[in-house]
């Protein structure tokens, strides 16, 4: 089967298109040919991994997942002898983040894994374009308290994390503030902002200290230029370690002061989070926003672009098709 395989670290030109062996599924696992899938910053993070944390996890000094891609969507090609929750034929979505492996015409899944039958309204491309960014900013808004009002700052609200943010925090029930660049401010607004501010026309740090929690879904700013937006009691977090891993030491500091104070959840996925995002979709409460779409064979043009910084959404790779 084809495949996009690097068996180094290094920039975008580690990437390779070969052939490798048809994965087999095991007892439990079901057997996806994958229809589309995406290049997000998770791939870029582990084929040139700026954080060393990444190499205790991926290989110090050459990676142990060599096919990349944590986000599918296909069709159950063939189900292990003990799977009971999918047939062959059906349409599947959801993410694999630890074991990657969606750049390829093929990938095995776990049934009790993260997967799930695909939203009956959205397309293969669509449903492939939404886990990584819904489960990251799932992590990171599930579990404030939306009994009570929230004032939420999202910044890069434009990005897969920013607008799968900016879309949960109105279904929570929050009043969302979101930056983005000039080019995206309808879009953003279009996806249920109150308000939008222009990054490149005003320093979104100086707009007020209102805000009950400052999500920095692109992790370009830091705690110490966000601080002052937040109320005495506002919360910090970023998607990103921040310099010198400050996010890291900041969670374990901060909150010995009694203030304001940053949180770096770990997030993890599972199905019950795929299940949900199903639900969302499928009562019309979330919509994919996909900026760019390539076939597998031109996934290093694809990796370039998302490495720019400025995708505007999700960048979509089809696979099951005459150059994939």
């Amino acid at each position: 089967m084809k495949a996009i395989v690097y068996s180094k670290y290094g920039s975008v030109d580690v990437l390779q298109q070969i052939e490798v062996p048809k994965p087999i599924p095991k007892d439990h696992e079901v057997l996806v040919k994958v229809h589309a899938t995406t290049v997000n910053r998770t791939d870029c993070g582990f084929r040139k991994p700026d954080y060393f944390i990444i190499r205790l996890f991926n290989g110090f000094f050459e990676p142990k997942v060599k096919i990349l891609g944590s986000e599918f969507s296909g069709t159950v090609e063939s189900v292990g002898s003990k799977v009971n929750s999918f047939s062959v034929g059906d349409e599947v979505f959801g993410l694999s983040t630890g074991k990657f492996g969606a750049h390829a015409k093929y990938i095995c899944v776990s049934e009790s894994g993260s997967i799930a039958i695909k939203p009956m309204n959205f397309s293969f491309e669509e449903a492939a374009a939404v886990c990584d960014g819904l489960m990251l900013a799932n992590g990171y808004l599930k579990d404030l308290d939306y009994s009570k009002p929230q004032k939420i700052l999202i910044n890069g609200a434009s990005g897969s994390i920013g607008t799968a943010g900016v879309q949960l925090a109105k279904y929570f029930g929050a009043e969302v503030t979101a930056v983005c660049n000039t080019k995206s401010l309808d879009l953003v607004k279009s996806l249920g902002a109150d308000q939008v501010i222009d990054y490149t026309q005003t320093d979104f740090t100086l707009v007020g200290n209102d805000f009950d929690y400052v999500f920095d879904a692109v992790g370009k700013s830091s705690y110490f230029k966000c601080r002052k937006l937040l109320k005495p009691k506002g919360v910090y977090v970023s998607t990103e370690f921040g310099y010198l891993a400050q996010n890291v030491f900041l969670t374990l500091l901060t909150p010995l002061f009694g203030g304001r104070k940053v949180k770096f959840p770990i997030v993890t996925d599972s199905k019950s989070d795929i299940v949900f995002f199903k639900e969302l979709i499928e009562s019309r409460k979330y919509r994919a926003v996909i900026d760019r779409q390539y076939p597998l064979s031109r996934i290093i043009e694809a990796t370039k672009y998302v490495e720019t910084g400025e995708k505007i959404g999700n960048v979509v790779i089809g696979v099951s098709n005459k150059e994939g």
